[in-house]
């Protein structure tokens, strides 16, 4: 009988450790769309709107919600990946306007921002 509590116990733990969230985190440049993307479809089938709080990543999983920290103002907001890019090494992530306009990047072009983000669905 204490066979069978301790498998009990045992097969508790395995499920909190997977509940348990593993976030990543990375720190590089990161810019914002030009307006004439305005309306186009991004890489997702998605129209991208200058409103919404989106983002375009190389690699994370459409859907995926990132944190975007500016480290020169800390300013942070969360934005969901729905289009591939950027296409240049020296930027990890490309936000909407006004996602950009929130972080304090957009008239400058660019910032260097810490991205994280849950790992356990990616």
């Amino acid at each position: 009988m204490s066979m069978f509590l301790f498998l009990k116990v045992h097969a508790q733990e395995e499920k909190t450790d997977q509940d348990t969230p593993k976030v990543r985190t990375k720190t590089g440049y990161a810019t914002y769309y030009h307006r004439k993307f305005e309306g186009r479809r991004t890489s997702s089938g998605k129209r991208y709107r200058s409103e919404n709080l989106t983002a375009a990543h190389r690699s994370l999983p459409f859907g995926t919600i990132v944190t975007v920290t500016n480290l020169s103002n800390g300013k942070t907001i969360n934005v969901e990946v729905n289009d591939r890019g950027p296409f240049t090494k020296r930027y990890i992530i490309d936000v909407s306007e006004s996602a950009a306009k929130y972080l304090g990047i957009y008239g400058k072009g660019n910032s260097k921002v810490e991205i994280s983000y849950d790992t356990s669905g990616v």
